[in-house]
């Protein structure tokens, strides 16, 4: 089980290379040489992000991206979300509908909390908090 994906990890790493500029609007030019990464991977996951209201865009000459968000809003828990989809470590393998232990069983209960907890810490991770550490 991967708990980071590809694309989430390129987008941590492109909004952390963008965060710590010292310029309002950085270039794809310069991402692409930061993270090394192919431009169009990268333009695709920027696009992203914009949609998302993550970052915002600036065409023509001169344009690039923008944090839209301060860096301690941005959570790694959201960038899965948008890349990766809802976090679910207890997934039944029944529907709720179909198991009779659903409102008393152990396991689920367990892994409920530890789910809890899971997205609680990674929640607390931001952009911020990444490149403080750096």
């Amino acid at each position: 089980m991967k708990l980071i994906t590809r694309n989430t990890d390129y987008a941590i790493r492109a909004l952390c290379c963008i965060a710590e500029q010292k310029e309002d609007i950085v270039s794809v030019d310069h991402i692409v040489q930061c993270l090394e990464i192919p431009r169009s991977f990268l333009r695709k996951i920027l696009q992203i992000l914009n949609k998302e209201r993550m970052l915002n865009s600036c065409k023509g000459r001169g344009g690039g991206f923008a944090l839209a968000l301060p860096p301690e809003k941005i959570s790694l828990i959201d960038l899965m979300r948008i890349f990766q989809g809802p976090i679910k470590l207890n997934e039944c393998k029944f529907k709720k509908d179909d198991c009779p232990y659903v409102s008393d069983c152990l396991l689920k209960k367990k892994i409920d909390e530890i789910e809890k907890e899971v997205i609680a810490k990674l929640k607390a991770i931001t952009i911020e908090s990444i490149i403080k550490r750096r």
